[in-house]
């Protein structure tokens, strides 16, 4: 039987780069889980890759059909954006260990779908002010920086992982992400001694 690692944390905290690197690591042989979003793609994303990037209308066939596993929106600056997981022929338990990237309201929702002995969290953690720098960095190099959107972000994760948050999740283990090589060992080593 195989396992989902969800790799949680608050924006720019390197979860893609984590997320990149352990798909690479060929000791895990983790498959990924692609998630679906309605928001625009972002200059150097690529469909199928970051996200199945699609439409509200498709979303809500998918959902008619009892398809999606967890589902969050974000009322942006630009409207209302959504993210969700679908059964998709993507997940096969019976055969292989995956990864995905989401959020702590997701990854609760993934946990209760496939149950908490097949969805182990990955945390990862990074220091506010470093990763405000981050976000920053990242959003000078769009072709029009949404500034307004990454203040909203930033301000929603503080709430949304909250120690409270956190705690009712049931996470117990953070991985810090200031130096990324620490990080990835670290969670290696968290996802091999985790597997079914």
């Amino acid at each position: 039987m195989g396992s989902v690692f969800c790799i949680i944390g608050k924006s720019s905290s390197g979860k893609d780069t984590i997320y990149k690197r352990l798909l690479e690591n060929p000791v895990l042989c983790l498959k990924r889980i692609v998630l679906y979003t309605t928001r625009p793609i972002r200059a150097g994303e690529q469909e199928g890759v970051e996200y199945h990037f699609t439409s509200a209308d498709v979303m809500g066939q998918m959902e008619q059909e009892g398809r999606i596993i967890e589902c969050r929106s974000y009322n942006t600056v630009y409207g209302v954006w959504y993210y969700f997981m679908a059964m998709d022929h993507q997940i096969n338990l019976d055969e292989s260990d995956y990864l995905v990237i989401g959020t702590l309201e997701s990854y609760t929702k993934i946990r209760d779908y496939f149950g908490r002995d097949k969805v182990k969290p990955v945390y990862i953690d990074l220091e506010d002010g470093e990763r405000l720098t981050r976000a920053l960095a990242r959003e000078k190099k769009q072709k029009q920086p949404g500034y307004e959107e990454m203040c909203r972000r930033y301000l929603a994760d503080v709430r949304d992982f909250s120690r409270e948050n956190l705690d009712k999740a049931g996470i117990t283990v953070k991985f810090d992400n200031y130096n990324l090589k620490n990080c990835l060992d670290e969670v290696t080593d968290y996802i091999i001694s985790n597997r079914k």
